[in-house]
């Protein structure tokens, strides 16, 4: 399916590697122009090498926290007429809610509530005033269903999603939605390092950890960077101009619930 969007502009944030990697990489497949963010600049040039090699498109890489001012503003600048926002950062560490200090909580919102908030009121006039705009938020399974050890990650996650759901409907009328996607069990280095946690908390092996997670599933397997980043590069598509405000799990299955 062509997408329609060949040719825009397309800053994907903390894109080096994982699923902000997979988002990269469909948006590119689809013809977009890569403005790609990462912390590790030896990544970040890797992913930058490999998507000018496999897709013909302009790709500027910007190194730096996304959560910097100035490296904000350097994303913004190598996309002036950004059509499409991916917004995507790590979350906190896993810990237990009594370890989470103010300093880490203030952090946590930063990172994964305030960060995304910033870059989309930084975008979104324009994008009204071109008549496209397509933002995906990713956020977490979490903001539905509590996961041990990520409270932090998923209450900043939710307040993000409650911030942005009356946002969404008063961008809606200029063809720019706000979509957040809910990753399950996605195979990174995130992932692997919550069954790492798991398995030292449990006395287990991490491959065990693994295993036991993957046969919970529905689909009995974990979920790829490559599928996620398909369905947000969808979303971003001039086909999907009628879905917004919406939150879609890409789960596997995992979380059991009709509505």
């Amino acid at each position: 399916m062509d997408l329609g969007i060949s040719g825009r502009k397309a800053i994907v944030c903390a894109s080096s590697r994982g699923l902000g990697r997979g988002c990269a990489f469909a948006l590119a497949e689809a013809g977009c122009d890569i403005v790609l963010n990462g912390r590790d600049q030896a990544a970040l040039d890797a992913t930058a090498a490999e998507l000018r090699g496999r897709h013909n498109v302009a790709v500027t890489a910007v190194a730096g926290d996304v959560s910097r001012p100035e490296v904000q503003e350097r994303l913004l600048a190598a996309a002036p007429e950004v059509s499409v926002l991916i917004n995507n950062n790590g979350g906190p560490p896993r810990r237990e809610f009594r370890d989470v200090t103010r300093e880490a909580l203030v952090e946590g919102v930063i990172q994964n509530m305030a960060v995304p908030i910033e870059l989309i009121r930084a975008v979104v006039d324009g994008m009204m005033a071109r008549g496209f705009g397509r933002i995906v938020n990713i956020t977490s399974s979490s903001v539905l269903a509590p996961i041990p050890g990520l409270d932090l990650s998923s209450g900043a996650r939710a307040g993000l999603t409650g911030f942005l759901a009356g946002v969404a409907r008063e961008v809606a009328h200029r063809n720019v939605t706000i979509n957040n996607l809910l990753p399950g069990k996605i195979e990174t280095d995130r992932l692997v390092s919550g069954f790492k946690w798991v398995a030292g908390r449990s006395g287990r092996r991490v491959e065990d950890v693994a295993a036991e997670t993957a046969d919970s599933i529905p689909a009995r397997r974990l979920g790829t960077a490559e599928e996620f980043g398909r369905i947000a590069a969808f979303l971003c598509s001039v086909h999907a101009g009628y879905i917004t405000g919406q939150n879609i799990l890409v789960d596997g299955g995992l979380l059991a619930r009709a509505f």
